[in-house]
């Protein structure tokens, strides 16, 4: 009898939303008429056992920061949709992913989450592969009948980068990373985001479901009372929405008076601007959110990003980082800490009033809110939402008021979409 390998690339079964369109049918109406999505879908296991199945292990998800492993072997594990994932350098400078398993008895192969490997060997029987992920012939496997090293190598994973961020697809069926952003990469083209290097890295546990966190980032309603820093710096009512097509949205803020860029004194600090940097925007902060976790902070001479990354329907896992050009790092007088501490200050301020809404959106007296008229960019991540669990092909567009609203400066953080009438 011959033995076969099983498949290169693990089967997916077609996940199946829990939420009808029926249930989300009132947030896919223009945004004068819309209400919010529905309360279960921040508190049900099954909502959130669907959401890591059909949307971060069903395409492109980003994951990190190339600079993580730029050297030969130098490596760090991703957890996405339950599942360990390995990016690593390999000696031909290409880098690759795959499932952090060993073939033999499935042991988790690497506990480090960064570091740098000569080679990779199991911990539990010492089957060893290369960077490539090729094994190597066991001991012990010269009998075997059909064995072939080669059909035995580490399962691959779907990767790709760009502007310094890694990405990887589960699935394996997202079209191309450049293909599948759409009209998102020639508005960064100007930039190299990955030639700059992290400063500083705080992780966040909060006790909200991950949406909750994206729409607060998607607004600035809430700023002038939560935030009396940051509105301070960029007004809550100054800014316009970034349009396009692609699985993005988008805005910039405008920095005020005499203040240069976010900080603790909204001052510079003699940092220069990034490289790419236009007259315009050395008077903005520029927010995009790359679904369905990536949050992108482009300021005038740093980056900030946020990975979001859902653990419960009630727990959040947020990794915040703070990027700077290489040259800036290198002066005697750098330190970012203006930087990174208006932001943790914010992001503090951010996580507790998200932390609120969990819990009050637990009640059995709350029904779906309407959005504001200045919440058009919530609308609009929850329209990405609300259509993939409807899953009927439709792709709601939001409605002229809300580009109206949106363009009069009224958002931080306008969501993207497509404009048509309100019905």
């Amino acid at each position: 009898m011959v033995v076969a390998p099983p498949a290169a690339s693990p089967s997916r079964p077609v996940p199946v939303s829990p939420i009808s369109a029926a249930e989300v049918a009132g947030v896919r109406l223009p945004t004068t008429r819309a209400h919010l999505l529905p309360p279960r879908v921040f508190h049900d296991p099954a909502v959130l056992a669907y959401e890591r199945e059909a949307w971060f292990a069903g395409g492109w998800v980003c994951v990190g920061r190339e600079e993580d492993a730029l050297g030969d072997g130098a490596y760090f594990l991703a957890q996405v949709a339950g599942e360990s994932l390995i990016v690593v350098r390999g000696e031909d400078g290409e880098l690759r992913g795959f499932y952090n398993l060993c073939r033999h008895r499935g042991a988790t192969l690497v506990e480090e989450p960064c570091g740098t490997l000569v080679r990779f060997q199991c911990p539990y029987h010492a089957w060893i592969y290369d960077l490539r992920g090729n094994l190597r012939p066991p001991r012990h496997t010269e009998l075997l009948e059909n064995f072939r090293p080669a059909e035995w190598g580490l399962v691959p994973v779907r990767l790709a980068s760009w502007q310094g961020f890694v990405f990887v697809d589960l699935s394996g069926e997202a079209p191309p990373l450049r293909g599948w952003l759409e009209d998102l990469p020639p508005l960064f083209d100007r930039f190299d985001l990955g030639g700059l290097r992290r400063a500083r890295r705080i992780e966040y546990d909060v006790a909200a479901n991950w949406k909750a966190i994206v729409e607060n980032y998607e607004e600035c309603y809430h700023c002038p009372g939560v935030h009396p820093q940051l509105n301070r710096i960029t007004p809550y009512n100054l800014g316009e929405r970034v349009t396009g097509r692609g699985p993005w949205l988008g805005s910039w803020m405008e920095v005020v008076g005499e203040y240069e860029t976010l900080s603790l004194d909204g001052a510079a600090h003699g940092r220069p601007p990034i490289a790419g940097m236009g007259a315009e925007d050395a008077k903005r902060v520029s927010y995009f959110v790359v679904w369905p976790n990536l949050l992108i902070s482009l300021h005038p001479d740093y980056l900030m990003s946020h990975w979001v990354w859902p653990v419960e329907p009630g727990r959040t896992r947020v990794v915040c980082e703070w990027f700077f050009d290489p040259q800036t790092m290198a002066r005697p007088d750098f330190d970012p800490e203006d930087a990174v501490g208006f932001w943790d200050l914010t992001n503090r301020q951010d996580w507790h009033v998200c932390e609120l809404q969990q819990a009050g959106t637990r009640s059995r007296a709350y029904t779906p809110g309407r959005y504001s008229g200045i919440e058009g960019s919530v609308h609009g991540f929850d329209l990405m939402v609300a259509d993939r669990y409807a899953g009927d092909g439709v792709a709601t567009q939001v409605d002229r008021v809300t580009k109206a609203a949106s363009s009069a400066g009224v958002g931080r953080r306008a969501g993207r979409a497509q404009e048509t009438a309100a019905d």
